[in-house]
């Protein structure tokens, strides 16, 4: 287990470029799987996750040829379907969230796949009930092996159907999107996600002979065709990468540039850190972030305290309200974090608490944040990171602190961000992987 060694109160200034969306990332990486033709794809992270991705479609036979750090051509004219069922597979699967998005392509083209149960963050309880419903709407045979813990499905040709999403799942509906493209007729999602990531696996879809209609919204209409061709596609910079830069920036008191941000695709996500009164200043697609000495987190206009929740895009995304969360804690005045989705996400806030922040657990769900400005200094601690994003929170922490801090497990932080340390350091960060 390896762990990073911080030495807080250092200033950063200069520029940083933020990689590839990780979410993104392993939704079209998955969609290499619907045709046998050559998809190349850039702006690929270098992070655990997706490499992990790789390895397992490498591992299917894919052909997989690495064009340069951040470009890949993949071609899945030979895939194994027997490697499905073996032990390697499943471990590695069980592993990953992200597998969980192989399903739909390898059941509409192959007409089977199995999946374990998913591992991943452990940040609560993440069903599969919209996935599994949506495919058998397509007419899929869904089957749960109590014994071995993993879902069995099968099917022939898909067949279009009307389905009313139980939840605006972003994996759930990429997985039956996904599914949908090669299926005979119509099929119609309402209650779909409209993450600008789905908004890219549809477009990218779309270049290679799709026909999906509605996209931007929450009610895609796709009609089946026969088969998919090749193509290019780039992924958009990763909006929670720039959004915990920016909590970064303002928390050590940093001079930042973000480069190449995609500004248009971030949503509420510059506005959410306005309200806790960090300069967000739009410079083309860039964004610069001032050094500020304090920062003042707004009320509502009745007075009342501010409420930061997340909300299906285009409201907030989840992913950041740990950043926001830690953030809060050195801003002047009070918020409320409301993470609806998950119930673990905030247990993470007890280290913060070690450090001397002024958090109030409200229940599983809700935390209040008493932000004590620059009158109170976080104290360095040795923490260990639950999952990828309370990881960059106490990161950003363990930064602002008095004090040299140290984060185990930090191979949790590697999944999601590339090089981090390295990046950090190269503007004024002190960080030591050990």
């Amino acid at each position: 287990m390896s762990s990073f060694v911080i030495e807080g109160g250092c200033r950063m200034s200069g520029e940083i470029v933020p990689q590839g969306a990780k979410n993104e990332a392993l939704e079209v990486i998955c969609a290499t799987l619907l045709t046998d033709e050559k998809v190349t794809i850039h702006n690929i992270p270098d992070i655990i996750d997706v490499k992990n991705l790789i390895q397992i479609l490498l591992d299917m036979h894919v052909k997989v040829e690495r064009l340069s750090d951040t470009s890949y051509e993949f071609q899945a004219d030979e895939v194994s379907v027997d490697y499905l069922s073996t032990g390697a597979f499943l471990r590695k699967c069980a592993a990953l969230r992200g597998a969980v998005m192989l399903v739909g392509p390898l059941l509409t083209r192959f007409g089977k796949a199995v999946i374990p149960k998913p591992g991943g963050d452990k940040i609560g309880r993440r069903r599969l009930d919209t996935h599994l419903d949506g495919i058998r709407k397509l007419g899929a045979s869904v089957d749960y092996d109590v014994e071995r813990q993993l879902y069995v499905m099968e099917a022939g040709r898909l067949e279009g159907a009307y389905m009313l999403l139980d939840e605006a799942s972003v994996t759930g509906t990429a997985n039956v999107l996904m599914a949908a493209v090669l299926a005979r007729g119509t099929t119609t999602i309402y209650n779909a996600a409209c993450e600008p990531y789905l908004q890219q696996l549809s477009a990218m879809l779309n270049r290679m002979g799709a026909r999906i209609s509605g996209v931007g919204s929450n009610l895609l209409t796709v009609e089946g065709v026969d088969s998919l061709g090749g193509g290019v596609h780039r992924i958009l910079p990763d909006m929670i990468e720039v959004g915990s830069f920016i909590g970064m920036a303002a928390m050590t008191s940093s001079d930042i540039t973000i480069k190449g941000t995609g500004y248009e695709q971030l949503g509420i996500i510059p506005e959410s850190f306005r309200r806790l009164g960090i300069t967000v200043e739009k410079e083309g697609d860039d964004i610069h972030i001032p050094a500020h000495e304090t920062y003042d987190i707004e009320t509502f206009i009745d007075g009342s305290i501010m409420t930061i929740a997340d909300a299906p895009w285009p409201g907030l995304t989840p992913d950041l309200l740990s950043v926001l969360l830690v953030v809060a804690t050195q801003a002047n005045g009070s918020a409320l974090i409301h993470q609806k989705m998950f119930e673990s996400r905030l247990f993470f806030v007890d280290k913060l608490i070690d450090m001397g922040a002024q958090i109030i657990l409200c229940d599983p769900h809700r935390a209040t944040v008493i932000g004590l400005g620059n009158r109170f200094r976080l104290r360095a601690s040795v923490m260990t990171s639950p999952d990828i994003r309370a990881g960059i929170a106490l990161l950003i922490a363990a930064m602002s602190a008095e004090g040299v801090s140290r984060i185990h497990n930090i191979e949790q932080i590697d999944r999601g961000y590339q090089d981090i340390d390295k990046r950090l350091n190269r503007i004024g960060a002190r960080i030591t992987r050990l």
